[in-house]
């Protein structure tokens, strides 16, 4: 027979004590995972505070890529995941990929000392760590007009990657001129201020300015809410545009009457707001459920797993980084730090 959700909480609990172990989850997972943490947030939030924490052992909910910048920022602290989960835009771009980039944008006649690249925090460390070696830096969702800024002033051609959306979404704002690489052509690619990595969000690509019409005749003065992965005609019609902690702050700042509808991860939305009398005044910008499959990948099961592993001193899905991209994927977010 099965344990129940309430034994395995308990088994977890006692051992996350006896190992004094501090367990964080991202705010797109499970419901009874994010009941669990002793923190959620958003990605780069949720490292920076898991590297400040007292505790030596972090039991990161999340994927890959962000148990890999606790252990960057972090690198004395051992850091365990109950599953190795792969963002799916992360995956979309590797070190290799990155260079043959960088080896198309040199064969157009750009030099790479032109070229100023920035990588968004979904990305894996070794992609962070050739960012870095050329100069560049990361940013997040909530930090990427300030990171943009900085780079527009270093008078190069910028490279963004991997998400599409936000880079085509950061150059519209600005009023730049923007192409995607493996799309565009040579003319365009030259022609354009902002190169933008063919990479995006599965959750976040499922919402269409078709929704939001449906939404808006639906229920006339609809506050819409969307995420900048999103593709930028949606971007374009929204009420508002923000990482998923500034998607949170807004939310939960209109009245409960307003009703409103969000573009980004079911989960996440699924708690942002109690009913109203009953009825629900919070909404999902999709007619099917957009729910992150690699974020919903991890279990009460699997934490435990984890946690049973490296008590019998056998960890399973540790987070380890070679040196040399541990110290360049730090300088990229160093970097990101300092101007945050």
């Amino acid at each position: 027979m099965s344990a129940t959700p309430e034994t395995l909480t308990l088994e977890i609990k006692d051992l996350l004590h006896k190992l004094d172990a501090l367990l964080v989850a991202h705010f797109y997972q499970r419901d009874e995972i994010v009941a669990l943490a002793h923190l959620c947030g958003d990605s780069l939030e949720l490292s920076r505070k898991a590297s400040q924490s007292p505790k030596n052992l972090i039991v990161f909910c999340g994927v890959a890529f962000m148990g890999q910048s606790v252990k960057v920022l972090a690198p004395q602290k051992r850091v365990i995941m109950p599953k190795m989960a792969c963002c799916s835009m992360a995956r979309m771009i590797d070190s290799e990929y990155f260079d043959k980039s960088i080896a198309t944008l040199q064969g157009y006649g750009i030099a790479k000392e032109e070229i100023f690249p920035i990588t968004y925090i979904n990305s894996n460390a070794d992609v962070k760590a050739k960012v870095a070696k050329m100069g560049g830096l990361v940013c997040t969702s909530a930090n990427a007009k300030k990171i943009f800024d900085y780079a527009k002033s270093q008078g190069k051609k910028i490279f963004f990657l991997p998400d599409k959306c936000l880079g085509q979404n950061l150059a519209i704002a600005d009023n730049k001129k923007s192409c995607v690489l493996g799309s565009a052509s040579k003319e365009e690619i030259l022609a354009s201020d902002v190169i933008c990595y063919d990479g995006f969000c599965s959750v976040h690509q499922l919402f269409s300015i078709n929704d939001v019409e449906f939404y808006r005749q639906k229920y006339p003065g609809i506050k819409v809410v969307v995420h900048p992965e999103c593709d930028p005609s949606v971007v374009g019609v929204a009420d508002f545009v923000g990482s998923t902690s500034q998607i949170i702050a807004y939310v939960q700042s209109l009245p409960l009457e307003q009703k409103v509808v969000v573009g980004t991860e079911f989960n996440l939305v699924n708690r942002l707001r109690p009913k109203l009398n009953g009825v629900s005044t919070t909404f999902v910008l999709s007619a099917t459920k957009p729910e992150c499959p690699t974020m919903n990948e991890t279990a009460l099961q699997d934490v435990l797993d984890c946690l049973r592993a490296y008590e019998d001193n056998m960890p399973i899905n540790e987070v380890l980084l070679d040196s040399d991209t541990q110290h360049w994927a730090k300088i990229a977010l160093d970097r990101m730090l300092e101007l945050s």
